[in-house]
């Protein structure tokens, strides 16, 4: 694989190629490194050196990376608003792809990388690591044994935060990606994991902080996440959504409702499912805590719940983390999610399958979070179907246009 967008995702792409390395896993490698900025390409393929032992090439552009033959597929990890540029001409030149999420911005945005797949034949894969970990492997499960009995109500619940500009300036901007989409395609991602398709959305995006200042360190303790806070500006004036507040229906009828504002003097957090019989509580991600379940009679958590249902991690998940509870640090945990996505795409691409989270279902998490901003502007619940098929689109027509496509609605 080729790595293109070596800043601070980018490291930890390179970490997640260290965690397969670490465990002899090899049918997924990194051969080269990509990037506009010399410096960033240089600084990574150190990174990837010192970590893999042996330094990948370095291309300045994706079609110098093109003429390498021995460059199978590519991991795109941009700004979001970057990666139809970036990946069209991958896909269309007949080689795979792995995206980082969100796969687009809007969802025309989305289409244009799902056609240039479609016309190549070429694999198509999204980079969604929330759902990789053992803890959300074991809640579906347990959502499968019915256990729970009627599901009533999935609750994601996050609130809380300063007015520092998060991760980079670029997330608070609508036409890159503001992070109320960045973020909420996480949890879109788990909903439908969990509980499977969308039928309406109903709720808003707001902004919360309209001014983002720079924070005193990075949120990562990482070679490239030092580099880019060192040219951060001192605020972002904000025109993009931060938060983000959801009651969703899901086809089975279940209701799911998504709160995240990033705003607030205490941080709060949850992910609950609420069913007739038990109530599940799935810990925060990348924390290594145990699901629990609690029952009229009592509760049962961690492994004790996962023999409980006859639950056993598939074997790549279990040769990284050995079970569903475990106590690493986060930059291990964090490497490991990613390692797990990218030996699935490696091995789907081998198969010839679909990986598990291909460009349709990182289409349909973008669409869940664009039907709730469009249900803001028009102030009523929206089908899913609407968004995806384009029906309902005004939110989106102003980045469709910065972004260089022409709006669904036409230029006005």
């Amino acid at each position: 694989m080729c790595l293109v967008g070596c800043g601070g995702m980018g490291e930890r792409h390179v970490r997640g190629f260290g965690a397969l390395r670490e465990h002899g896993i090899e049918h997924v490698g990194l051969a080269a490194v990509c990037d506009l900025d010399e410096a960033a390409a240089v600084r990574i393929a150190g990174i990837a050196e010192s970590t893999l032992g042996h330094r990948p090439k370095v291309y300045a552009s994706v079609d110098e990376a093109l003429n390498d033959d021995g460059i199978d597929a590519f991991d795109i990890v941009t700004d979001a608003s970057s990666h139809h540029r970036v990946a069209v001409p991958i896909l269309e030149a007949g080689r795979h792809l792995l995206c980082e999420k969100p796969l687009g911005i809007t969802v025309q945005n989305c289409q244009v990388i799902l056609d240039a797949a479609q016309r190549s034949g070429a694999v198509l894969g999204v980079a969604e690591n929330y759902r990789r970990g053992p803890a959300n492997r074991l809640a579906r499960a347990v959502l499968d044994s019915g256990i729970l009995g009627d599901i009533h109500l999935f609750v994601e619940f996050h609130v809380g935060g300063d007015d520092g500009i998060i991760i980079t300036p670029w997330r608070h901007l609508k036409e890159r990606g503001a992070i109320g989409l960045d973020m909420a395609v996480h949890y879109t991602d788990i909903v439908q994991y969990l509980l499977g398709p969308f039928e309406t959305a109903f709720g808003a995006g707001l902004i919360a902080e309209p001014v983002r200042r720079r924070r005193e360190a990075p949120e990562m303790d990482l070679a490239s996440y030092h580099a880019r806070h060192a040219g951060m500006p001192e605020t972002v004036e904000a025109t993009g959504e931060d938060s983000i507040i959801a009651m969703f229906q899901m086809q089975s009828g279940v209701m799911a409702q998504c709160v995240n504002i990033a705003s607030g003097p205490e941080k709060l957090g949850s992910r609950t499912v609420y069913g007739r019989d038990g109530v599940m509580r799935i810990p925060r991600d990348r924390s290594g805590l145990a699901v629990e379940v609690t029952f009229r009679d009592g509760s049962i958590q961690g492994d004790d719940l996962a023999e409980l249902i006859g639950f056993e991690l598939d074997p790549l998940t279990q040769r990284l983390f050995q079970s569903t509870v475990y106590d690493r640090p986060f930059e291990w945990i964090d490497a490991a999610h990613v390692a797990v996505e990218l030996a699935d795409f490696g091995s789907a691409v081998i198969e010839n399958r679909s990986p598990e989270v291909d460009g349709e279902l990182g289409t349909a998490a973008v669409a869940a979070v664009l039907a709730v901003l469009e249900s803001g502007v028009l102030g009523r619940a929206v089908t899913y179907d609407e968004v995806r098929s384009g029906a309902v689109h005004s939110y989106q027509d102003e980045i469709d246009l910065a972004l260089g496509l022409e709006p669904v609605g036409g230029r006005s």
